[in-house]
């Protein structure tokens, strides 16, 4: 798979992950301060080695590293936006 590809998968899991960070915060204090966060989705073994191989060669020295283990996506959700009006003025 191209480097774009896994790219932009990574930008769409990044996405999700702030996501859940988001409607469960009590998982953010689990990340360290200045840890490299690594996402390791297991349905997608290409994504996960690439990722994992990043890890390794951006990784500090004595910096902390979090593995953030993945089993799916969900599907896609509609928007959550209600009674939505697009109104041409001009």
């Amino acid at each position: 798979m191209k480097k774009t590809k896994l790219a932009e998968k990574n930008l769409e899991l990044g996405f999700e992950f702030m996501r859940y960070l988001m409607a469960h915060p009590a998982l953010e204090e689990k990340i360290p301060k200045d840890a490299q966060v690594v996402l390791l989705p297991d349905y997608d073994q290409e994504l996960r080695n690439f990722n994992l191989g990043i890890s390794k060669r951006h990784r500090e020295k004595g910096q902390p590293v979090v593995y953030v283990r993945i089993k799916r996506l969900g599907p896609a959700r509609p928007s959550r936006l209600v009674g939505t009006k697009i109104e041409r003025v001009a």
